[in-house]
C-alpha cells in the first residue's frame, strides 16, 4: 500500500463516490426533465385500482424491459413515502454509476489511473438531466456487473461467473433493455481474445435475449433514432449540457484534451480489453438508426458511456513520471470538484423553480380533472426548462388527472383509458403549447388553438406553466383561483354539470 499515491487509496474512491450525491441531497424531488412523469406513473402503481387515479389510468405489471426504477419504487414506497423513495433510487443510481466506473478501473488495471477521475463528472451528463431514470439505473448495474465478469474471470472462477450471471443479466434486461445489451458488448469485447470459448462464456447473457423476442413479438416497435449525423454531434459536444452553455462545452473540450493527451501520449497504453469495448459501443452510437423498443434516441445515449470506456481503457506505463501523473489526477480531480459544484448549484436553482411553480398543487383538490398547457420554444435552448412533465406531480400529490403521461404501447404497464371526450388532450405532448406555429416542434399547437379546441366539459381545471402570451378570450369562462406572477391555475366554470358529475 505504501506505493500506493492519493487518488489510488480506498478512501479517495469512497469520497468520489459519496461525492456524486451530493448534488441531489437538497431538493426535495431531483429536477430532472422526464422525473416527474415517471413519478406520476408511480402513484398509480401504488395505489392501484383505488382512489381517483383509477377512473383514467391502469397499472398491470408485464414483463417488458423498462422497470428498473419502477421495482425500486414498489419496495420502497410503503416504508419511506412516494417521494424520498424515488429520491433515495436517483441517488443510489449515481453513486452506483460512480463506483462502477472505479470497480472497472481498479479490476483492469489494478488500481486508480488519473483518467478514471475525469470519467467521473459523466454519471452526471446530458443523459441524467433529462431524467432517464430506468436506462441510467441498467446501465449502472450494468458497469458493475461488468466489473464483477472482470473479478470472477481474474479469479478463474467461471462455473460461478456463469451462475451469476444467469439470474444477473435477467435483472439488467428488467431495468431496461439497453442496459443488457451494452452489458452483453462489454462482455463480447473482454472475451474477444478467447474466441474459441466465446460463443460459451457469453451463453449466460442469452436467456434475456429470449424475453426480448417474446416482448417485441407482442408489441409494436418504434422509431428512436435515426441517421442524423447533426445531432449525434450534438450529443456528442453536448455530453455534460446542463444550464451553461460555454460552461458546459468548455468542460467537454477539456474532457476530450484529456483523452486525446492520453490516447496519444507514449507514456500510456490503452487497455486492449476496453478499447474494443469503447470500439464497439462508438460503432452502436454511430451505425444504429433504429431500435426495437421505445426508447427515444437510444444511440445518442450511449455517449457519456462510450466516453467512460475511452477514459477507463488509460493506464500509465512505468515510464510516465510520478510528477506528471501527479499533475493529470490533480487536472482531474479539480474537473471532478468543479463539475459537481456546478451541478450542485443548477440543480438548487431548478429545485427552486419547481417549488414556486408547485405552490398550485396547494389550490389544487383531490381527484381533479387537470388540463395542463405548458409553454415551449421553437427549438430548444442550451438550458432545458425541466417542465414538460411537471403536471406529473399533480398525479402524485393531488391524484389529478393529467395530460402529461406519455403513450407506449407494449412498452409500460400504464395504460390510459380517459374518456373519449379527452381525446386530444388526454396524453404527451398535448400539454406543450408554443407561442406561434413552428416547423421545429410539428404537432404542437399554440396555447391559443389549445384553449380554443379544449373541450371544457371533460376537465375541471387548466394549469398555464411558464405560457406564452394568449388572448383575453382563451381564459374566459375561467377563474383564475392561483397565480405567480407568470404561471396561472384556472377552475373553469361549468354552466352545469352532465348527471353523474363531480365538481371536485
Amino acid at each position: 500500500m505504501s506505493d500506493l499515491r492519493w487518488w489510488q487509496r480506498r478512501w479517495f474512491a469512497l469520497a468520489a463516490v459519496l461525492l456524486s450525491a451530493v448534488p441531489l441531497l437538497w431538493p426535495a424531488i431531483p429536477p430532472l426533465t422526464d422525473l416527474p412523469g415517471h413519478i406520476g406513473r408511480f402513484r398509480v402503481m401504488l395505489d392501484g385500482d383505488a382512489g381517483p387515479l383509477a377512473a383514467w389510468y391502469r397499472f398491470r405489471w408485464i414483463l417488458v424491459g423498462n422497470l428498473g426504477v419502477d421495482l425500486a419504487v414498489r419496495a420502497l414506497a410503503p416504508w419511506l413515502g412516494l417521494l424520498p423513495a424515488v429520491k433515495l433510487v436517483v441517488i443510489a443510481i449515481v453513486m452506483l454509476m460512480s463506483a462502477g466506473i472505479l470497480w472497472i478501473a481498479h479490476e483492469v488495471h489494478g488500481r486508480i489511473q488519473p483518467w478514471t477521475i475525469a470519467a467521473l463528472p459523466l454519471v452526471h451528463s446530458y443523459a441524467f438531466h433529462f431524467g432517464f431514470v430506468n436506462y441510467l439505473m441498467a446501465m449502472a448495474l450494468a458497469l458493475n456487473a461488468f466489473a464483477l465478469w472482470l473479478r470472477l474471470g481474474r479469479q478463474r472462477r467461471f462455473p460461478l461467473r456463469a451462475a451469476v450471471f444467469v439470474p444477473l443479466s435477467l435483472a439488467i434486461w428488467v431495468a431496461h433493455v439497453v442496459g443488457w445489451a451494452t452489458l452483453a458488448m462489454f462482455v463480447f469485447a473482454a472475451e474477444l481474445r478467447d474466441w474459441r470459448r466465446l460463443p460459451i462464456r457469453l451463453l449466460p447473457l442469452a436467456p434475456p435475449a429470449a424475453l426480448l423476442l417474446l416482448w417485441r413479438s407482442g408489441a409494436s416497435t418504434g422509431l428512436s433514432g435515426s441517421f442524423l449525423w447533426d445531432i449525434k454531434l450534438v450529443w456528442l459536444v453536448a455530453v455534460l449540457r446542463d444550464r451553461w452553455q460555454m460552461f458546459d462545452l468548455i468542460s467537454a473540450a477539456l474532457l476530450f484534451c484529456l483523452l486525446y493527451q492520453g490516447w496519444r501520449d507514449p507514456g500510456t497504453r490503452v487497455e486492449p480489453r476496453l478499447q474494443r469495448a469503447f470500439l464497439l459501443v462508438l460503432a452502436a452510437f454511430l451505425l444504429l438508426p433504429f431500435m426495437l423498443f421505445h426508447s427515444a434516441y437510444a444511440d445518442m445515449r450511449l455517449v457519456p458511456f462510450m466516453l467512460i470506456l475511452a477514459l477507463l481503457a488509460l493506464e500509465a506505463r512505468p515510464s510516465l513520471s510520478a510528477r506528471r501523473q501527479t499533475v493529470l489526477a490533480a487536472i482531474a480531480l479539480a474537473f471532478l470538484l468543479v463539475r459537481t459544484a456546478a451541478t450542485t448549484a443548477s440543480l438548487t436553482l431548478y429545485d427552486h423553480d419547481w417549488r414556486q411553480r408547485l405552490a398550485a398543487l396547494d389550490h389544487l383538490p383531490q381527484g381533479a380533472r387537470l388540463v395542463s398547457f405548458i409553454g415551449e420554444r421553437c427549438g430548444q435552448l442550451w438550458m432545458h426548462q425541466r417542465l414538460n412533465h411537471l403536471p406529473g406531480l399533480a398525479m402524485a400529490e393531488r391524484r389529478a388527472f393529467s395530460n402529461n403521461q406519455w403513450p407506449l404501447a407494449g412498452g409500460s404497464p400504464l395504460t390510459l383509458h380517459a374518456p373519449a371526450a379527452m381525446a386530444g388532450f388526454d396524453s404527451d405532448p398535448s400539454q406543450m403549447v408554443l407561442a406561434r406555429p413552428c416547423s421545429v416542434e410539428p404537432g404542437v399547437r399554440t396555447l391559443d388553438e389549445s384553449l380554443a379546441a379544449l373541450p371544457r366539459d371533460a376537465f375541471d381545471y387548466v394549469w398555464l406553466i411558464h405560457p406564452p402570451a394568449t388572448a383575453p378570450r382563451g381564459t374566459a369562462g375561467m377563474t383564475r383561483i392561483w397565480s405567480n406572477g407568470e404561471d396561472a391555475l384556472y377552475r373553469i366554470d361549468h354552466k352545469r354539470l352532465s348527471p353523474g358529475a363531480s365538481p371536485h
